[in-house]
């Protein structure tokens, strides 16, 4: 673990090549949420390739257009989501159709984290 910040909507805790963050019970994820990843993104990984990773332990909403921004971040290779619950399946394929890279749905944190290691491994290094 590089640091961990704590917000009025999230826990989000910032690794070497990811984000693993835990949306907080009944929030609606919006566009202006998105604005801290973009910060904490540029601050840690500035020139370098990393994931995005949400553990679904708590029962939230998230505005599709959230994904039509995170889209824009270059060097977000991936966004993975951890919930053993069966409803989110249908909830992941709905939202994988506002982001335009790989986005994927595990049971385990270690499964996402496979993946995400396979993904930046078989991309191209991060050129500005």
């Amino acid at each position: 673990m590089i640091k961990q910040y704590h917000f009025n909507f999230c826990k989000m805790t910032v690794y070497e090549d990811y984000i693993l963050t835990v949306i907080n019970e009944g929030i609606t994820v919006s566009v202006e949420h998105n604005d801290v990843l973009l910060a904490i993104s540029e601050k840690h990984f500035s020139g370098k390739n990393f994931v995005y990773i949400t553990h679904r332990i708590n029962s939230y909403s998230v505005n599709p257009n959230v994904y039509l921004k995170t889209s824009q971040i270059k060097n977000l290779q991936g966004f993975a989501v951890i919930s053993d619950n069966p409803l989110q399946d249908h909830q992941v394929q709905l939202e994988k159709k506002f982001f335009n890279k790989p986005f994927e749905k595990f049971n385990t944190l270690g499964e996402a984290l496979v993946w995400k290691n396979t993904l930046l491994h078989e991309i191209m290094p991060f050129k500005k």
